[in-house]
């Protein structure tokens, strides 16, 4: 093909990508926190995909509702997907993340009048989302915590008791006894739900308003002989912990934000949610073309190891951390061929112009680099690559909005490919 004609192909091209919901001149033009909009362009073969960095939510902005605040590692903020949700969906539609972990966009997506579905190989992802989707009143919560006998005889671990004292560690081991229980008659209710994953968030953590003594962030457990180190060089011992008051506190702080009518729309939405707990390159229950957007953020290249910094949780509820088969790949081509594949379940789930929103963070420590694998994987499922989006609330030198220097530890950028499907 002539150059002249490949120009005009580009400029055709780029000019009926341009007509997406507005959504490039709205990039483009973007002004809200005071900076000018940085464009450019990236050419992936013979498609050209063209780039908008600016700082397009903040942490100055209005704060997401209080019942995002689950800890869990590596999830992006709910901002992140407030943005695409507004601007791509209407009120009723569907919005997938087949990546959900802790669920910011199910639950962001529930909060905006969204039916929320997710899809995460780790059991304990639908633990933690599922009761946020149509929480309980804190009466509700008070009253059966009441009913709770947590001083009970128990079969525990002893070697627990590197987090726990004996007494918080009888109260622990007989809320993971009342939940096993409850689960096995299948008589658990959507109350016993919500203490099992607050409970779950309260495990272990650096402050008093956790069951252990002072130990890593929530958001992951150290083991057992790192704990006795920990314990040894801070001269600590565990305390006791009352975890009725813990949990009530935390449920309190989860709840603050949620009025009567947002209550109601989470309870409406929330019915309708489906929460898969299986790999989602093969989601046979989601309906073909019934997905109006999937936000989401996959696994990175074996940065986060998830089973490890998850299995007292796993413990806590019963599951078997080794028969978790989460996605461990070590190289850049495995990891682009498994999001073929997700690409491509994606693609038919979607409705005909619906969109992916696929946020990548940490790739190799910032030594591999976006366009290599993201979007030529999309292409190969035959999805278009629309735009890319970077978030980046400190940029400050053009040259380095795609470089590796401000974006090797990804904490205050966020890079967006947008796909659609024709």
């Amino acid at each position: 093909m002539a150059d002249s004609q490949l120009q005009f192909g580009i400029a055709v091209e780029t000019k009926r990508r341009q007509k997406l919901h507005g959504l490039h001149a709205e990039l483009a033009d973007f002004y809200e926190f005071g900076k000018a909009t940085v464009t450019f362009d990236l050419q992936e073969g013979e498609h050209i995909v063209p780039a908008y960095v600016n700082e397009y939510w903040t942490s100055g902005q209005r704060q997401a509702n209080k019942l995002h605040e689950i800890s869990y590692r590596a999830c992006f903020k709910p901002q992140l997907p407030k943005f695409f949700i507004d601007r791509l969906t209407k009120k009723g539609e569907i919005v997938y993340d087949p990546f959900m972990g802790r669920g910011t966009t199910l639950v962001e997506a529930a909060l905006l009048g969204r039916v929320p579905y997710g899809c995460d190989v780790n059991p304990l992802s639908a633990i933690l989302v599922q009761p946020r989707l149509n929480p309980p009143t804190l009466e509700e919560i008070e009253d059966r915590l009441k009913e709770i006998d947590l001083t009970s005889k128990v079969d525990t671990r002893e070697d627990l008791l590197a987090f726990y004292s004996p007494k918080t560690l009888t109260a622990v081991s007989n809320l993971r006894r009342y939940f096993s229980e409850r689960r096995a008659c299948g008589v658990n209710d959507k109350v016993d739900d919500w203490i099992q994953m607050v409970a779950t968030n309260r495990l272990t953590g650096h402050s008093p308003g956790f069951f252990s003594v002072y130990t890593m962030p929530p958001n992951q457990a150290v083991s057992i002989a790192s704990q006795l180190k920990i314990n040894e060089k801070r001269e600590q011992t565990p305390p006791d912990r009352d975890v009725v008051v813990i949990m009530l506190k935390k449920s309190k702080a989860l709840l603050r934000d949620l009025e009567d009518k947002t209550h109601k729309v989470l309870c409406t939405v929330g019915d309708e949610a489906i929460l898969l707990a299986q790999s989602c390159d093969g989601t046979d229950p989601i309906a073909a073309g019934s997905v109006s957007l999937v936000v989401t953020s996959p696994p990175f290249l074996n940065i986060v190891a998830y089973d490890l910094d998850n299995w007292l949780r796993c413990w806590f509820n019963n599951i078997d951390a080794d028969s978790v088969n989460i996605w461990q790949m070590q190289k850049p081509d495995d990891w682009q061929a498994k999001m073929t594949d997700v690409f491509l379940e994606l693609k038919r789930v979607l409705k005909p112009g619906g969109h992916v929103a696929f946020e990548v963070g940490e790739l190799a420590h910032g030594k591999v680099k976006l366009e290599e694998l993201v979007v030529p994987a999309g292409l190969d499922a035959g999805l278009t690559p629309d735009l890319i989006l970077i978030n980046d609330q400190e940029f400050t030198k053009t040259s380095n909005c795609w470089g590796v220097d401000n974006q090797t530890k990804g904490t205050n950028t966020n890079r967006v490919v947008l796909f659609r499907k024709d």
